[in-house]
């Protein structure tokens, strides 16, 4: 069936900038538009539809860092008219397409989806190597001392420090997964640890060892510039929104970057960033469970929306679950890191989901 689900795919790609047809699709196929359907949302975890809505846009983004005129670039992708094209742009990215024209930000990958595929760790980690060196060349100042550069997880961490990426400066991880349990207003407070040790069903001094520790440069030292080492994928942005809402409750006054990138082809996006609206995001978002009513970077909206979406009981990740419960774990979970790459919950969170969903079912 993964061959069928991949020529469907290798369709679409074909005629993303022709009028879609769900039955023109099923023709090539040969089965019926239902089947269809159905069967690439039970592979692939979303509709054909909105698969093409989002890959339309992504690709997009493209024409518009490239100058090319909104309109034409509305009618390349199938708009009806200018207007339908901004208002969907909107809708996925929280800008329009000439804010973004105007000032190019960073978005959620959306590519071309594979099944099955599958990517060697040495050629990963070779190319990580040769973006952090790229990147030391065009901006040497985020490499300097009094320069600290958190990174999201530990694994992370330990790979930079290994490979000695951080030139002179320091560095430090952030072992956190703020897209689930409860967290509090004040980061870091004392309130702060007891509720995530709670979430995490770990004392307070575990807590601390694993989190709290490791982050003590931050804590203890001044920099002139921190430098946010944070995937595009929900868990890592709610990571770094938690992050932001910090340095500014600590009134934190240096300069602050950005490096975003995607776990998979890690090409980083380098933003600075203008601190001032993220505490009261954090508190909207991951307290309050509310939309942001601040502007925010495209990449850090789409991941708010993820995050708000996936507090519904039967969201797209747990209907996934729930058609594929029949499978192996280790096979259900290698599905999950596949289909879902902009969600980046790891193997503990999709875990938990899984265990429930069979209990639900047992």
């Amino acid at each position: 069936m993964n061959e069928h689900i991949q020529q469907m795919i290798d369709w679409i790609e074909r005629h993303l900038k022709h009028d879609f047809s769900l039955d023109a699709l099923s023709n090539y196929m040969g089965y019926s538009p239902y089947y269809c359907s159905f069967k690439f949302h039970q592979a692939a975890g979303i509709s054909i539809r909105r698969y093409v809505l989002l890959r339309r846009l992504y690709l997009s983004t493209e024409h518009l860092a490239n100058g090319q005129k909104i309109l034409d670039i509305a009618l390349e992708f199938r708009y009806s008219s200018q207007e339908a094209y901004s208002r969907a742009f909107k809708l996925i990215f929280g800008i329009s397409p000439s804010e973004f024209q105007r000032k190019p930000m960073p978005v959620q990958s959306f590519i071309k989806l594979t099944v099955n595929k599958d990517k060697g760790w040495c050629e990963m980690n070779i190319a990580k190597k040769i973006e952090v060196e790229q990147l030391q060349l065009k901006n040497s100042e985020c490499f300097d001392q009094d320069v600290l550069h958190l990174l999201n997880g530990q694994v992370m961490y330990e790979e930079f420090k290994d490979n000695k990426l951080m030139g002179n400066a320091d560095y430090a991880p952030f072992n956190e997964a703020m897209c689930v349990h409860a967290t509090t207003k004040q980061v870091f407070s004392q309130a702060f640890i007891a509720a995530r040790a709670s979430g995490h069903h770990d004392s307070v001094e575990n807590y601390i060892s694993k989190v709290i520790d490791p982050l003590h440069p931050l804590f203890h030292k001044p920099y002139k510039c921190i430098v946010l080492w944070f995937g595009e994928d929900m868990f890592c942005q709610m990571n770094l929104l938690t992050m932001l809402a910090y340095l500014e409750q600590s009134g934190y006054a240096g300069r602050v970057f950005m490096f975003s990138f995607r776990e998979d082809e890690f090409k980083v996006s380098e933003t600075e960033l203008t601190l001032g609206r993220y505490a009261a995001v954090y508190e909207e978002v991951l307290i309050r469970h509310q939309k942001p009513s601040s502007d925010l970077l495209p990449i850090m909206y789409q991941a708010a929306n993820l995050y708000l979406d996936m507090l519904h009981e039967r969201h797209a990740v747990v209907k996934y679950i729930s058609s594929h419960k029949d499978l192996p774990t280790s096979e259900l979970l290698i599905k999950l890191f596949e289909r879902f790459p902009s969600i980046g919950y790891g193997d503990t969170q999709y875990l938990e989901l899984i265990h429930k969903a069979r209990a639900e079912h047992s």
